[in-house]
């Protein structure tokens, strides 16, 4: 992959689409693809090929990294809604933008201004919101609690089983969690 600074590294850009409610990793790859944007149809991909009953998400909630009007047509044709940053919001918005919501749109509208609009919505904050609560603390443990922070294997195959694995693992170790809080309340 290209690296910042110049030049070219042997490293990988692992994804992994997380769901919301348990925190469970619903699909994972890895690629040496240095830009997110690509990777949405994918894992699309990968969530539509998961057997009949398992979540098929209702909403994708998407960092800045991953938004193209492609992106955004591509989860209307998978059935998911898009909520997917278009750039990075302000520190201290003022006070009123925090409870007006947005003015309805034209008909003519595209899906890009429609996820833009919906973002703006109170309920379409909160949803985004989930999105830093749900993925980024499941990438944490995986690195800080689990230790991993780098790929022992060589090769994108090899290092897309490593991924696969570690996934699984984290898979163990959250279902041992949601098991063991279920029998609590039984």
């Amino acid at each position: 992959m290209k690296v910042a600074g110049g030049g070219f590294e042997q490293c990988y850009n692992a994804q992994a689409v997380v769901d919301a409610e348990s925190l469970l990793i619903l699909a994972a790859q890895v690629t040496q693809a240095g830009n997110d944007k690509q990777q949405v149809e994918p894992m699309l991909a990968k969530l539509q090929s998961l057997p009949e009953g398992l979540n098929q998400p209702e909403h994708l909630l998407g960092d800045t990294g991953y938004f193209s009007a492609q992106n955004v047509g591509a989860c209307h044709r998978a059935g998911t809604a898009p909520l997917i940053a278009v750039g990075r919001d302000e520190h201290h918005p003022h006070w009123r933008e925090r409870f007006e919501e947005p003015a309805p749109l034209s008909a003519s509208a595209s899906p890009v201004e429609h996820m833009k609009r919906t973002l703006k919505t109170k309920a379409g904050r909160a949803l985004y919101a989930l999105r830093k609560q749900t993925v980024e603390p499941v990438f944490g443990i995986i690195k800080s609690v689990m230790g991993f922070s780098q790929f022992l294997l060589r090769g994108l195959a090899n290092a897309g089983n490593e991924w696969t694995l570690v996934c699984l693992a984290w898979k163990l170790k959250r279902m041992a969690v949601l098991r063991s809080n279920s029998a609590q309340w039984d």
